[in-house]
């Protein structure tokens, strides 16, 4: 089974959502906040498993450019300047696939923490 492949990739700036379709007929919409405190970056993810960084503070958070990289992946550029860490398509599916299990999760981080999505 190959991995899935992207069709169509569109960002609307209005409700600061990435829609995104593969090829197996599969769509996504993902708001840049879920994605910003997803990021595949190393300041995000850390460097194993168990070192996951909470963000908060990312409410309206929105991309301010989306670039290809090769033929596998896109770099994000949100307006609070956080631009590393690549988005494959295979990471963009699964956000999506988890998005309400993994936004749940993050709900829950921030309340432990005493957080909030606020800035």
């Amino acid at each position: 089974m190959s991995d899935p492949w992207p069709t169509d990739l569109r960002y609307s700036k209005d409700a600061k959502t990435l829609t995104i379709v593969f090829d197996d007929g599969v769509e996504h919409v993902l708001p840049a906040e879920y994605m910003r405190v997803y990021s595949p970056s190393a300041e995000v993810r850390g460097h194993g498993a168990d070192e996951r960084k909470i963000v908060p503070g990312r409410r309206h958070i929105g991309i301010m450019k989306i670039e290809p990289v090769g033929n596998y992946a896109v770099q994000l550029h949100f307006d609070d300047l956080h631009d590393t860490g690549l988005f494959t398509w295979a990471y963009l599916r699964e956000l999506g696939d988890k998005h309400s299990e993994w936004w749940a999760q993050y709900l829950a981080d921030l309340e432990t923490r005493g957080l909030s999505r606020d800035p």
